[in-house]
C-alpha cells in the first residue's frame, strides 16, 4: 500500500526524515542524489536513526554504538562495534540477535515521495 511520505523539497544532501505509519517507523534518506526508504529505528537498540546517524558510502551508521547497514538493501555491515553511549552497548549487542535493516520501495510522483509500507 503506497502512502505519501513527504515533498521532495524537504530533502537536502544526506537528510533523514522519519514518519510513523501505524506501528511502523520508516525513514527516507537522500544520499548521493538517490532516495532510500528503511526502518527508522536501529536494529541494535531501536534508536531513531534520523537523530544523528551518519550516512557515508551508501551506509547508515547509528550514532550510539556504530551499528551499520547498507541503505539500498538494509544488509548488516557492522554490529555494535563501539559502545559510545551507553557503555554497555557491546554487551547488549551480544544479547540482541543481529538483523538486517528493513527496506521499503519508494517512488516519486508530482514532487512527492511515496513509500510502499507493506
Amino acid at each position: 500500500m503506497w502512502k505519501k511520505f513527504a515533498k521532495l523539497e524537504k530533502f537536502k544532501k544526506d537528510k533523514k526524515v522519519m514518519k510513523a505509519f501505524g506501528a511502523k517507523m520508516i525513514m527516507v534518506t537522500k544520499h548521493e542524489g538517490e532516495f532510500y526508504a528503511t526502518d527508522a529505528l536501529c536494529r541494535h537498540m531501536r534508536w531513531p536513526l534520523a537523530w544523528g546517524a551518519k550516512v557515508e558510502d551508501g551506509c547508515v551508521r547509528c550514532p550510539l554504538h556504530q551499528t551499520t547497514h547498507e541503505l539500498k538493501t538494509g544488509e548488516l555491515k557492522e554490529w555494535s562495534p563501539f559502545p559510545l553511549l551507553p557503555a554497555y552497548g557491546k554487551l547488549v549487542g551480544k544479547m540482541v540477535k543481529q538483523k538486517d535493516l528493513g527496506t521499503y520501495e519508494l517512488k516519486i510522483e508530482d514532487g512527492v515521495i511515496l513509500v510502499d509500507v507493506n
